[in-house]
């Protein structure tokens, strides 16, 4: 059976950094996954990410990302472009998700399939809140999120 990790990174304390985290409590409030599948709140951990990674065949990440685009705007990178498009660590992390993937293959653990899925933030700054234009974007990454599990293969379901 394949595991697959679903990871929303970020920091909640900065208002739009925290937008990774906010999406998988989100989903996790409202659907259910299978045991293959595990959704997880990375937060700001860092390298300490590769013992919730370490063994995935697939993962999806969620983060805010500055790709100097409008606020609000969605990215989507899969596999290779990840790594390209993420040299520069343009994740708002001050470790890249470039860092963590590529010590996954140095310890000969790469992963089979990996989706970026990040939004432009609005506001960086201290507070609790999402800004009005990446808390409109919360719905579009769960509705993309569904859609990268369903080409793996992976029904949610919805709570009642």
């Amino acid at each position: 059976m394949e595991k697959i990790v679903v990871l929303g990174i970020g920091n909640i304390l900065m208002q739009d950094e925290g937008f990774g985290v906010r999406v998988v409590e989100e989903l996790t409030r409202r659907y259910t996954f299978p045991d293959t599948v595990e959704v997880l709140d990375g937060g700001t951990l860092g390298m300490e990410l590769l013992r919730f990674i370490k063994g995935a065949d697939r993962l999806l990440i969620i983060d805010a990302i500055n790709g100097g685009s409008e606020p609000g705007a969605f990215f989507q990178f899969a596999n290779e472009e990840v790594k390209a498009y993420f040299k520069h660590k343009v994740s708002m992390h001050e470790l890249g998700i470039q860092d963590v993937l590529a010590a996954l293959e140095v310890l000969e653990e790469p992963v089979k399939d990996v989706v970026v899925l990040g939004v432009q933030p609005a506001v960086i700054d201290v507070g609790l809140e999402l800004s009005e234009t990446v808390q409109a974007s919360v719905d579009n990454a769960i509705c993309r999120t569904l859609r990268v599990l369903d080409s793996w293969g992976i029904n949610c379901l919805p709570h009642t």
